[in-house]
C-alpha cells in the first residue's frame, strides 16, 4: 500500500534520527529526500540537526530545486539528490551523510572496492570514489555522473557518502552497509591487510543475486569489486622465510667484507 505524504515525512524524520544517533552527522550535516511523484521531492531543510527534525520542518521542491512548500529553506545540496533521481528512474529516496570511517577512506582517496565481504558484493558490488567537488554546486555532481547509473552507493572525496534506493529505509540500510564495510576494512588493514576473495568466488556471489531478490545495477564490472587476482603483487611487498632472510643478510655482510 502506498504511503501518505505524512507517513513519508515521518520516515525521513526517523531516518534522520538514526543517522544522528549513529554519529554519521554532526551539527546540521547531511540531507535526506524522497521522491513524491514525477515532479515533486520531499527533502530535509538546511540548518537543522537531522536528529531533531519535526515532520513540519520538511520541504517540498520541484525537480529544478525550487521550493514549493515549507516554512524553512531546502537543503543546499538538493541538486545532488535531483541529479540521482534524473539518472535513476528506479530510485525514490536518497540519503547523504558523513559516516566517520567511510568518510575517512574518502578523505584518504581510497575507494571501498575490494572483494572482502559476501554481503557487500551481493548487495552493492563495491563503493567507488567520486572526485571532490565543492558542495552545493555543479562541481559536486559532475564527478558522480559516471557512477550513479551503475552503483547504489558512492563515496565523495573529502566529503562523505551517498546511498539511494527504492525507498528511504533501503537507502539508509545501504549507507549502513557502506560504513560497516569501511570499519571492517580498516580493522583488516590494522591486522596486516585483508584477504581478498578470488574471481571464481566473486562470480558465484554475483550469480547468487537473483536468489536474494536483488536487482543491483552493477554486474561485476572490471575492477568492481577488485578480486585477489587484481591486487596480488600491486602492494610492492615481498614475502620471504626466516631462513631466506638470514641468508640474504649473510650474503650482504660477506659482500661488504663484514662476515
Amino acid at each position: 500500500m502506498q504511503k501518505t505524504e505524512r507517513e513519508l515525512r515521518q520516515d525521513i524524520v526517523q531516518v534522520g534520527r538514526l543517522v544522528f544517533e549513529k554519529g554519521w552527522v554532526a551539527a546540521n550535516d547531511g540531507n535526506i529526500s524522497i521522491r513524491l511523484d514525477e515532479s515533486r521531492v520531499l527533502c530535509t531543510p538546511t540548518g537543522v540537526c537531522k536528529g531533531m527534525m519535526h515532520v513540519d520542518d520538511l520541504i517540498i521542491c520541484d525537480m529544478k530545486g525550487n521550493k514549493l512548500e515549507g516554512r524553512k529553506e531546502r537543503t543546499s545540496e538538493i541538486m545532488m539528490h535531483l541529479t540521482i533521481y534524473g539518472l535513476r528512474s528506479d530510485v525514490r529516496a536518497v540519503v547523504h551523510a558523513h559516516p566517520p570511517v567511510s568518510t575517512g577512506f574518502a578523505t584518504a582517496g581510497r575507494a571501498l572496492n575490494q572483494a572482502l565481504l559476501p554481503e557487500v558484493i551481493i548487495g552493492l558490488g563495491c563503493v567507488p570514489l567520486a572526485a571532490y567537488g565543492l558542495p552545493g554546486t555543479d562541481a559536486l555532481t559532475e564527478p558522480m555522473l559516471p557512477y550513479i547509473p551503475k552503483y547504489n552507493a558512492l563515496m565523495l572525496a573529502n566529503h562523505g557518502a551517498v546511498a539511494y534506493g527504492d525507498e528511504v529505509f533501503q537507502a539508509y540500510f545501504r549507507m549502513e552497509t557502506v560504513e560497516h564495510y569501511a570499519r571492517i576494512s580498516l580493522v583488516a588493514e590494522l591486522l596486516g591487510g585483508p584477504t581478498v576473495l578470488p574471481r571464481t568466488e566473486v562470480d558465484k556471489l554475483i550469480d547468487a543475486r537473483t536468489r536474494y531478490g536483488i536487482k543491483a545495477k552493477v554486474s561485476g564490472e572490471p575492477g568492481c569489486p577488485m578480486v585477489a587476482e587484481d591486487v596480488s603483487g600491486t602492494d610492492g611487498k615481498i614475502t620471504v622465510t626466516r631462513d631466506e632472510l638470514v641468508a640474504l643478510v649473510e650474503e650482504a655482510l660477506r659482500a661488504r667484507g663484514l662476515a
